[in-house]
């Protein structure tokens, strides 16, 4: 859609094809519902968040980022809010205001939107694209069965961007249909797979804990013995495993090293704001100063309680045992424990609940000023269908919006009829 405002905005004949029965379905759900639409970090700061080479957006976020956005939708009425982490979501909470905001722009833009349309392939004369073949599908009930009906489309055009997304979340629509499209055409695909994933962990530790979240806590990720990544903030316990922001900002590399059968630990460091010595005098205050409090209940001072059984079941330390009575031997294992509760990572969950796709069209075959193209004239990609991915907190749909923005400038800007 912002591909498409941008084209028609300058005044370029637009046609926007969607397969759904409406648009912008899978940004509606973006951000537990509420539409996390940029982040506020600085320029620098802000590429550090893709992978796996941030400098591919730079060109794209130069023309438009993310002040740009916030004040675009503040002309189509929608205020932004910024939260903790730079996070900016709509003031109204909602992710349903932001999308029917696009749309009627889109409309008002007078670009021409036509739903349940899905396009099989792009046509492509002579090294440039002519136009894409689509089909529109149709539904008939006689009261018995429902007849589904294919009539085959051809929309002629100068210029076409492939905005199809990536391949989660299929039910909104996003079933990987750019990638096949792209690669019939010429464009090398790095091989897509899930990012943005909750991971599966050994055993029953995080089942146990199921449904306690952690806050200000770090995670880091070690592939065969080594430490290749880590993250602070948020994260939670699911019945399967892990999940959380900073789970998730950690999977791709993870995702990345199971696909390659490597061994995968994550380790928590539940205090990381105090480095082992602070931590041992912590402790050693809270076991002297309420030495007769039974070791269970002084752990409420360190943990949440759901963390309390699994905490003396790897510690190994009695639960009944008075603070006094706790050796330095205990005190050691409780602080190691504390600074690398760990996890062995056997896998992660399916693709069609990633937040995003990693991989996609290979950039060394785009050109980042235009979005163009290298080997077919006059064709453009946009969001997620490119091999760029990045952290949670905002940073993809600016990724989305910025490419949009470009490739629909760009593709009203080329020449007719060349």
């Amino acid at each position: 859609m912002m591909a498409a405002g941008e084209a028609a905005e300058l005044g370029a004949e637009t046609l926007l094809l969607e397969k759904m029965d409406r648009p912008a379905r899978k940004l509606r759900i973006t951000g537990k519902g509420r539409c996390n639409l940029t982040n506020v970090a600085p320029l620098s700061a802000f590429l550090k968040h893709f992978r796996p080479n941030d400098r591919v957006l730079r060109r794209a976020f130069s023309q438009f980022f993310s002040s740009d956005l916030m004040a675009f939708f503040e002309g189509l009425g929608v205020r932004t809010m910024t939260e903790r982490g730079g996070r900016v979501f709509p003031v109204s909470n909602e992710a349903q205001e932001v999308a029917d905001a696009l749309v009627k722009w889109v409309r008002d833009r007078g670009v021409i939107l036509r739903p349940r349309i899905a396009v099989d392939r792009l046509v492509v004369k002579d090294g440039r694209v002519t136009g894409v073949e689509a089909h529109r599908s149709s539904r008939r009930s006689d009261g018995h069965r429902v007849h589904r009906r294919a009539t085959e489309l051809v929309h002629s055009a100068d210029a076409v961007v492939l905005a199809t997304g990536g391949a989660s979340y299929p039910s909104t629509g996003s079933t990987g249909d750019g990638y096949r499209m792209a690669e019939r055409v010429g464009h090398s695909i790095v091989p897509i797979r899930p990012a943005l994933i909750s991971l599966i962990t050994a055993g029953d530790i995080a089942s146990r804990c199921q449904g306690a979240s952690l806050r200000n806590v770090a995670a880091r990720v070690w592939i065969d013995g080594r430490k290749r990544a880590e993250a602070f903030g948020e994260m939670l316990f699911t019945d399967y495993g892990l999940s959380g922001p900073i789970v998730l900002s950690l999977s791709g590399l993870v995702v990345d090293a199971l696909r390659r059968d490597q061994e995968v630990t994550l380790s928590i460091d539940l205090k990381p704001a105090l480095d082992e010595r602070k931590l041992n005098a912590r402790l050693l205050r809270d076991l002297d100063g309420h030495g007769k409090q039974q070791f269970w209940v002084l752990l409420k001072r360190l943990l949440p309680r759901a963390l309390i059984p699994v905490c003396i079941d790897l510690t190994g330390i009695p639960a009944e045992k008075q603070g006094h009575q706790v050796t330095s031997r205990e005190r050691k294992r409780l602080r190691a424990w504390l600074k690398d509760f760990r996890f062995e990572v056997t896998g992660h969950r399916p693709f069609a609940e990633a937040v995003i796709t990693a991989g996609g069209v290979d950039m060394k075959e785009v050109d980042k000023r235009t979005m163009a193209s290298r080997l077919v004239e006059g064709l453009y990609f946009a969001g997620e269908v490119l091999d760029v991915d990045g952290d949670t907190g905002g940073y993809n749909l600016q990724a989305a919006f910025s490419t949009g923005w470009v490739a629909g400038r760009s593709a009203a800007r080329l020449p007719r009829g060349v």
